[in-house]
């Protein structure tokens, strides 16, 4: 495999696109809405925001960093309003930078506007470049600008027919939440490839990319926002209606594999549970003799204690994260980028000396951290060292908010695994087949494909993606 070195350098894993989280009849909305923000802190880090109403006027702060270094007690008692919106980003689409920071708002002399979106819109571009034609103008290379856009230009005089009108012309993955003076709108995409669940806070609505941050507020959780539904939440109550129909319901597998913290469920189903499950069926697809079991933390430890578990090998803490160590940024030499590593991960070498090791990790994208850690326990003295995937080879670029928009940084599209297992230095390497992996999360067998996507792993879209621009985009 010669060459893989500096195609695959940089020290990078999968990044999931935001999360967003909304409050209504609060009074402590702000505060409410930072709580849920660090709870989703781990669905991006580039930036925060927060806007509220109090039902007169809507007011914004935001800002580039983390929930903690955005939002200080002082910036939170300006945020006084009864109801909230908030956003965490890492930017897929349209790049970094204070103006992408969502959420969005707009002031007009109709009211203010203002919107938070978790997804990828695929067809955005077009749109962009149609709306600039027709004159409109854009403050940031965000696609969820586009969405405000199509919204004013629907013709409609209803916030909640603005968004109805807006995302029947849009394709891709979206969750959606959107405030006005006097309602808070919420929607998702047909196919329900991002989450997002609905909960009460008293009588107060919640309503969250991910349970966990339903729970770090006190809210109990009511129900998943279905797939192609918008609610109308205003003080009179909540309405609801299924406005984008006709199509196959198909959760992002990420979520379960990767993204999502092991405390939120998702569609009912617990991520701790379901990665664990996806560790005891790759130890009946992938089993190997071995003295211990370790997972790469912090998403791969389910899966490993479900491994251990199945074979019976004791489960070890074998890696130690560092959680003081920022994200690791591209550095200019081998060396560094070696050290990189070592600041985030480092063996436990009275765990792995002299022992066959079994090390679970959730994914492999470009390959370099895997094979930096399988050096790693190596130089800890572990003679032996078996790599485990809890998911399928990850082939196929996805357009849906996950920052693969291309094969060619995906290891697993360039060289078979055994090719990989020797670049990487393993005794040996085996991943979870696509069955395994529908198995083990263990959605409804009724659902097309158990009703998540499964894009990356296939290469089959669940939308209608133009076959030339997955061409384009994989190169």
């Amino acid at each position: 495999m010669e060459g893989v070195g500096p195609v695959f350098a940089e020290i990078k894993g999968l990044n999931e696109e935001c999360g967003v989280f909304a409050i209504w009849d609060h009074p402590e909305a702000a505060q409410m809405t930072y709580y849920g923000l660090h709870s989703l802190q781990h669905r991006g880090q580039e930036g925060a925001g927060i806007v509220v109403s109090n039902q007169e006027t809507l007011r914004a702060h935001k800002g580039v960093g983390l929930v903690n270094d955005v939002f200080t007690p002082a910036s939170l008692k300006t945020l006084s309003g009864r109801a909230a919106i908030g956003h965490v980003r890492y930017a897929t689409a349209g790049g970094g930078g204070y103006a992408n920071v969502q959420p969005l708002l707009f002031n007009a002399e109709a009211g203010g506007l203002s919107l938070a979106h978790n997804g990828n819109l695929t067809n955005a571009k077009e749109w962009r470049q149609k709306l600039e034609a027709e004159g409109a103008i854009f403050q940031s290379s965000s696609d969820t600008e586009v969405i405000a856009h199509l919204m004013k230009r629907s013709g409609k005089e209803n916030v909640a027919d603005q968004l109805k009108s807006a995302l029947a012309r849009l394709t891709g993955a979206f969750a959606v939440v959107v405030m006005t003076e006097s309602a808070l709108i919420i929607a998702r995409d047909g196919h329900g490839l991002r989450p997002l669940a609905l909960g009460r806070l008293g009588d107060a609505y919640v309503v969250a990319s991910e349970t966990c941050a339903l729970d770090i507020v006190g809210a109990t959780f009511v129900r998943d926002v279905a797939p192609g539904e918008l609610i109308v939440v205003r003080d009179e109550g909540m309405q609801s209606e299924s406005v984008l129909v006709d199509e196959d319901p198909a959760m992002c597998s990420m979520e379960y594999v990767y993204f999502a913290r092991p405390d939120s469920n998702i569609d009912t189903i617990n991520v701790h549970t379901a990665r664990k499950n996806l560790g005891k069926q790759l130890a009946l697809e992938a089993p190997v003799e071995a003295d211990i079991v370790t997972g790469v933390p912090d998403s791969s430890i389910s899966a490993a204690i479900g491994y251990a578990e199945q074979t019976g090998i004791p489960y070890e803490l074998g890696l130690i994260k560092n959680r003081y160590v920022g994200r690791t940024f591209i550095q200019p030499s081998q060396a560094l980028r070696e050290q990189g590593v070592k600041m985030k991960l480092s063996p436990v070498r009275g765990v792995v000396e002299g022992k066959r090791v079994v090390m679970i990790d959730d994914s492999i994208v470009r390959g370099t951290t895997s094979c930096r850690i399988v050096r790693m326990l190596r130089e800890a003295g572990a003679k032996e060292v078996h790599v485990r995937i809890a998911a399928p080879p990850i082939k196929h670029p996805c357009f849906y908010g996950i920052d693969i928009s291309t094969s060619t940084e995906l290891i697993a599209a360039q060289y078979t695994i055994p090719e990989m297992c020797a670049w990487m230095e393993a005794d040996s390497l085996a991943f979870l087949s696509v069955e395994g992996l529908k198995s083990g999360i263990g959605r409804s067998q009724e659902m097309p494909d158990c009703g998540q996507c499964l894009a990356c792993f296939t290469g089959e879209y669940p939308t209608n993606i133009n076959k030339r621009q997955v061409s384009q985009m994989s190169v």
